[in-house]
């Protein structure tokens, strides 16, 4: 059988909470994508996705470096590095030029371009984004390529996100001094969006809650892009923490309990079963401690209703708020626990669906769910060939920003009108 010829390597990293996680794939003639290793470490030294101590995440990512490095027979000296920490932040920076009627040149587009380019307050933060979406031809939105069509004016909304500047910086070092350099950093919900919302949804409307262990990102997808997003500093270690809280045990046993018992959903039968706690050894048999699954689940669930509020005014927020209209994508490792998407859908009054990665070839089993879709999504990030405008970023222009404000006030109006 003749060996598959990969036109070139991505490599992912994605340095989370609880976990890091690598990946190695290769992109044939085609253009199709290949997973060829995937690696994953307890990820050590990041607290709430920053990193606290870089000693330790180095060793935390080496580890999940060298994994995916032994499986997929080589070796990687370069990553695209997902970035899920607080202080994430999305807007739209609309600009408009005068034609005068006149056909739309190549010169045209790219003065647009630069002036979008140059509206953008960053507000003192790191730009991980900059792109155009869709052009406008005479206020009329939804074009994709105006070159070469006639126009007294021509539009267009430049998307960029926004991340605090020291967890950027950190992130950035760590894999530096894991003698990696870093090709781009990624923000977390547009990976995750590509892995596992498709296309049409991201097109119509869709929300994406990405559940991580101490972070969940609440993002809105519409017209094909990001267009909103709320960090939250809350994920599924902290329904952990509250069951080890709760009944005096250990994290391990508490997350034990919440994988193999818990449930978000709560069930008359749940009075009749009883659960040990406490690790394996730490007693005899009979004088370790039982409670109920219905006292574990209730619980959890009284956690998840606490952070489902959360995530409800989140959406608000963002205009997300016409019940049923659109619908939620649950991700993330926190999308795992049993019951949480029908207890987010009673909840939130929308249909909720667990979002995990696209079918990648050569992607195992145990890499293939909700809690990896980030690491896929650099990949399909980086095998897309992204536009991005942030070379040359001047920061604001306090004119340009009065000058369109009635434009952007109109664009988000329509977006909430949308949602």
């Amino acid at each position: 059988m003749m060996a598959v010829r990969y036109e070139k390597i991505i490599s992912t990293l994605d340095i989370g909470s609880s976990k890091v996680s690598a990946l190695i794939a290769g992109v044939d003639e085609g253009g199709t994508l290949h997973i060829l290793g995937t690696g994953q470490r307890e990820s050590k030294g990041v607290v709430r996705g920053c990193i606290a101590d870089m000693q330790l995440a180095e060793l935390s990512v080496r580890h999940a470096v060298e994994q995916a490095e032994r499986i997929a027979g080589i070796n990687i000296d370069r990553v695209w590095l997902g970035m899920s920490a607080g202080g994430l932040d999305s807007l739209l920076s609309p600009v408009e030029i005068d034609l005068g009627g006149d056909k739309v040149e190549q010169a045209d587009i790219d003065d647009l371009l630069t002036a979008g380019r140059t509206n953008i307050d960053t507000r003192g933060k790191v730009v991980l984004h900059v792109s155009p979406t869709l052009y406008a031809l005479d206020g009329n939105a939804g074009v994709a390529n105006p070159l070469g069509l006639y126009a007294d004016r021509v539009g267009v909304e430049i998307h960029a996100v926004l991340a605090d500047p020291s967890p950027v910086r950190n992130l950035d070092m760590t894999a530096r001094a894991s003698h990696l350099g870093v090709d781009a950093i990624v923000a977390s919900p547009v990976a995750a969006g590509l892995a596992c919302l498709s296309a049409e949804e991201r097109e119509l409307g869709v929300a994406m809650v990405e559940m991580g262990a101490a972070i969940t990102n609440v993002s809105v997808f519409i017209g094909g892009m990001l267009a909103g997003l709320v960090t939250l500093n809350h994920g599924g270690a902290d329904i952990t923490d509250e069951i080890a809280s709760v009944f005096g045990i250990r994290r391990a046993e508490a997350e034990r309990l919440k994988c193999f018992h818990g449930s978000a959903i709560t069930s008359p039968r749940d009075h009749q079963e009883s659960l040990d706690v406490g690790a394996p050894g730490d007693t005899s048999q009979a004088e370790r401690p039982k409670i109920t699954r219905a006292q574990l689940n209730a619980i959890i669930s009284q956690r998840i209703d606490t952070m489902v509020v959360d995530i409800g005014r989140a959406l608000k927020e963002m205009g997300f708020s016409n019940p049923g209209r659109h619908h939620i994508v649950l991700t993330g490792g926190g999308a795992e626990l049993k019951g949480l998407a029908d207890h987010m859908q009673a909840a939130l009054g929308r249909t909720v669906r667990v979002g995990r990665p696209t079918e990648l070839p050569g992607l195992p089993d145990a890499h293939s769910g909700p809690a990896f879709s980030t690491m896929a999504g650099l990949a399909l990030y980086a095998n897309s060939n992204p536009s991005d405008l942030r070379l040359g970023l001047q920061g604001s222009d306090s004119a340009m920003k009065t000058q369109n404000a009635g434009v952007f006030a109109r664009i988000l109006q329509a977006i909430r009108e949308n949602l």
